[in-house]
């Protein structure tokens, strides 16, 4: 099985990318595709991250290459990523009514894209990094390198909305009913939520590597 996973990186690297391609078309067939909203998405950005990451761990192992130690905290990253999109999106946003300031995108979205980009590339991507053996071993303090994007993407968030009055998603809203107060909750609860999800990967990623050889 493990001699495929090269090849099964490069397919869910495809999948997410054709999945973006398949949702830009479609908002371009609608006339109301809006680049600087779609990809202002923590959806977006980080698939597209996790496609490049699946796509050169992939080349590598192919070519006889291990990880670097910056490309396996990238791998832990976006695993990381992954498991918040996931979460997110399942358990907040799944369902929700159309936001008053983002009225053309909502249940009108194509739904095989919009489950692989929040259901199934982010279980392969998050079980390709926990359960695969990587040559460098990642300490546990090395995990708050995984915030470091979601916090530069949450400060140009945040900006933009106070800018603009639109907001990617409704809990980043203060407008809405729970306030200021709220969006910090929930920016906290998320980021508590990053850092146990990568604590739970890098586990299971170091328990694997201890795992005896047979």
């Amino acid at each position: 099985m493990t001699k495929f996973l090269p090849q099964v990186r490069l397919a869910t690297a495809f999948a997410i990318l054709v999945s973006v391609v398949w949702q830009v078309t479609d908002r371009l067939f609608h006339n109301n595709f809006r680049p600087g909203e779609y990809f202002a998405y923590f959806t977006i950005h980080t698939s597209l991250i996790a496609a490049v990451v699946l796509t050169v761990t992939a080349v590598r192992e192919l070519q006889g290459k291990t990880d670097t130690k910056a490309l396996t905290l990238a791998r832990l990253s976006v695993s990381t990523y992954a498991i918040v999109v996931a979460v997110v999106y399942n358990a907040l946003l799944r369902g929700t009514p159309v936001l008053p300031g983002d009225p053309d995108y909502g249940y009108d979205w194509p739904v095989l894209p919009n489950e692989i980009l929040h259901v199934w590339a982010p279980i392969f991507i998050l079980l390709d990094f926990a359960l695969t053996v990587t040559a460098t071993k990642l300490k546990f303090k090395q995990i708050f390198w995984t915030l470091l994007f979601p916090l530069a993407w949450l400060i140009f968030t945040i900006i933009r909305g106070l800018n603009t009055n639109w907001w990617a998603y409704w809990f980043l809203n203060p407008n809405e009913k729970g306030g200021v107060t709220g969006v910090i909750a929930f920016i906290l609860a998320i980021v508590v939520f990053m850092l146990v999800s990568a604590t739970i990967s890098l586990s299971l990623n170091r328990l694997l590597g201890k795992a005896p050889k047979h």
